[in-house]
């Protein structure tokens, strides 16, 4: 059977790979354009993303929103998901059995969008997607090639809301990423 994104969403719907399904309300598929450019992966889905079923829809996802909005992108444009697609409960960071257990999720819902580049939302996902040693302080908004995909990672929208002085420094990577996917998509159309 080929897979597609509707057999994604019913193998996340059905999934017991992990104790996370008992505690969870909804599990959260990623959501956006299937042919978006730019991915957006958060480590896991919060308390109202748990209660909805859609990724950043909280305070976080407002503040995402801005963020997208202010660097000239928009939700239907670009593909959001998370590594995890349950929340775990107290919003504990995700324990490595989670992580594993759900990443082949991740790996198919790459495998069809195809991004040219992936943007890390926080220390979790940064470490998990770029490199176990990655230090988002001080490595966000720097840049890797993997597979002709350009990697990135950024502070998650939560940090703002614990500290929202950060969000013009974030503001700054999404510009960046936005210059990123324009350079890109410059050079695609130049070599064809």
């Amino acid at each position: 059977m080929p897979l597609t994104w509707s057999n994604i969403e019913q193998h996340i719907r059905t999934c017991t790979q992990c104790p996370l399904t008992h505690t969870r309300n909804l599990p959260v598929m990623g959501r956006g354009s299937h042919e978006a450019d730019i991915m957006l992966i958060a480590e896991a889905p919060g308390t109202q993303e748990d209660r909805q079923g859609i990724p950043f829809v909280g305070r976080s996802g407002e503040i995402l929103n801005r963020l997208l909005c202010d660097c000239g992108l928009s939700r239907e444009e670009i593909y959001i998901t998370n590594i995890l697609k349950c929340h775990p409960p107290g919003n504990r960071d995700p324990k490595e059995e989670e992580k594993e257990a759900c990443f082949p999720y991740l790996k198919y819902e790459t495998f069809l969008l195809k991004p040219k580049i992936i943007v890390c939302l926080g220390r979790v996902a940064a470490q998990r997607i770029i490199s176990p040693d990655f230090k988002i302080t001080r490595q966000h908004g720097t840049w890797t090639c993997r597979k002709d995909c350009a990697l990135t990672a950024t502070y998650h929208p939560s940090a703002i809301l614990r500290d929202p002085s950060r969000y013009e420094e974030v503001k700054k990577d999404f510009l960046e990423i936005v210059k990123k996917r324009d350079l890109i998509s410059h050079s695609l159309r130049y070599v064809n």
